[in-house]
């Protein structure tokens, strides 16, 4: 055995151990929970390809109008000769975008928790990219961990994270994630982030419950997951999905409820559930400019430009260390 193929093989095996011990601890809390990292195995990537074409979901081709109108703009924002840090390395369409307006960049650094879909992003890109360094790390990019060198000398990092993913982060945890990416640019620094912003009720609530039910499908895979991956024996018919706003918290909160009483076995330990009793899979915040810069200022950071599709749906910004 390649000494490749027996890394890959040790990370996917850790990769499963930490999915089992979150979801342990989530569901032994008397409020219980999933992590929403967990959605992304390989059958939740395809049906969230799905949704992000269904015309109920307007985050991912709003933000994507976004990087193809202004994408250009943003390249000389960052500045040249960037080491450009990906958190969440995706199925890098928008990547490609920013990639191709970049000026002279020194790197491209994808950082994902899964281990075979981030080698596979990478080897994608190094095809399309064969001129630019592409260095991915296999890593929890809410924990510290060390960039890599390149070969040839950055003039400054430069973190981007789309799709809005900081909102799924409770404020604390939010703020915390931006202290480490100012910890992580250093000097110079900068990150170029989408949020989503407020909107009518009805819109959101209609992206997270689409008439096909395929979100739906993606939220009960997560438990179609635990059993694949941890010996569960869920009945996942007996769960349904519900996605509500919260008005007083600004953001969606997506559950799982339990429509009878019942039990579960994971990894040999029993977790019952109560019918009605709700399992939360993921919050997703709701910005507005004004309210993600105050907060990102807390953080070291101030905000430079930003960019908004016509209806005001979504926004990516670039903000910069704070001299």
């Amino acid at each position: 055995m390649s000494s490749s193929s027996t890394s890959s093989d040790s990370a996917v095996v850790s990769e499963i151990e930490e999915f089992a011990a979150d979801v342990a601890a989530g569901l032994s809390r008397a409020a219980k929970t999933l992590p929403s990292k967990y959605f992304y195995d390989q059958r939740g990537s395809q049906l969230f390809d799905q949704i992000c074409e269904l015309p109920e979901y307007y985050p991912t081709r709003t933000e994507l109008g976004i990087m193809q109108q202004y994408a250009d703009e943003m390249g000389r924002q960052i500045g040249s000769g960037a080491m450009v840090i990906e958190f969440g390395s995706g199925s890098s369409v928008k990547t490609r975008i920013l990639l191709d307006h970049l000026v002279d960049p020194a790197a491209y650094v994808p950082v994902d928790v899964s281990y075979e879909h981030l080698h596979a992003t990478a080897r994608q890109l190094t095809k399309a990219y064969p001129g630019l360094d592409i260095l991915p790390v296999c890593a929890d990019f809410t924990r510290p961990f060390d960039l890599p060198a390149a070969s040839q000398l950055e003039t400054h990092d430069a973190v981007y994270f789309p799709g809005s993913t900081i909102g799924n982060f409770e404020q604390a945890d939010a703020l915390g994630l931006l202290e480490h990416i100012v910890s992580l640019c250093g000097s110079g620094g900068g990150l170029l982030v989408g949020i989503d912003l407020q909107k009518d009720v009805d819109v959101l609530e209609a992206a997270y419950n689409d008439a096909q039910g395929v979100t739906a499908e993606f939220n009960l895979n997560l438990l179609h997951r635990i059993n694949r991956q941890l010996e569960g024996d869920v009945q996942v018919d007996q769960f349904r999905h519900q996605a509500v706003y919260n008005h007083e918290i600004g953001r969606i909160e997506m559950y799982l409820i339990s429509k009878v009483d019942q039990a579960a076995t994971i990894r040999g330990d029993q977790y019952t559930f109560a019918a009605g009793e709700r399992i939360c899979t993921e919050y997703s915040h709701k910005y507005t400019v004004e309210s993600f810069a105050k907060m990102a200022e807390s953080a070291g950071l101030t905000l430079r430009r930003q960019w908004l599709d016509d209806e005001e749906y979504f926004a990516v910004l670039h903000l910069a260390l704070l001299d």
